[in-house]
């Protein structure tokens, strides 16, 4: 089973490789922190400030390959944990059918951003982060 989460923090500390981005249980009281790179928290935290670039970056460019095709980016699934990293899923609608394309979760929440696409995560993971934090 899955559960819709949203976008709640990014914290990013100076200096730091790791940092942190805050999922929140839509409708619920859960946190979901997943710890990601410096470079993909600026991406997440740019489009959050609306931060207009000049040329598009990467997830831009997916974003806009997406819109390019006539898809659209349906979904995100946080939907696994291993070796204590999480993997996930972007679910795109393309021809009236549905693609998985495996992702990491960082990669994966800033597109969502950019299309504006809900955010889920495996109950089971959700329950695994609550009794580690």
């Amino acid at each position: 089973m899955f559960v819709e989460v949203e976008l709640f923090q990014v914290i990013i500390t100076e200096g730091s490789q790791t940092q942190v981005i805050v999922l929140r249980e839509k409708n619920g009281e859960r946190f979901f922190p997943i710890f990601i790179g410096f470079q993909e928290a600026l991406a997440i935290d740019r489009k959050l400030k609306e931060l207009v670039l000049a040329r598009p970056l990467t997830h831009d460019l997916l974003h806009n390959i997406i819109q390019k095709l006539n898809g659209k980016l349906l979904r995100i699934v946080i939907n696994d944990m291993r070796n204590d990293t999480y993997f996930a899923l972007l679910e795109i609608g393309l021809n009236k059918k549905v693609i998985q394309v495996d992702s990491r979760p960082s990669d994966a929440i800033a597109l969502a951003a950019r299309a504006s696409a809900p955010i889920f995560v495996e109950e089971q993971l959700l329950n695994r982060a609550l009794t580690t934090n």
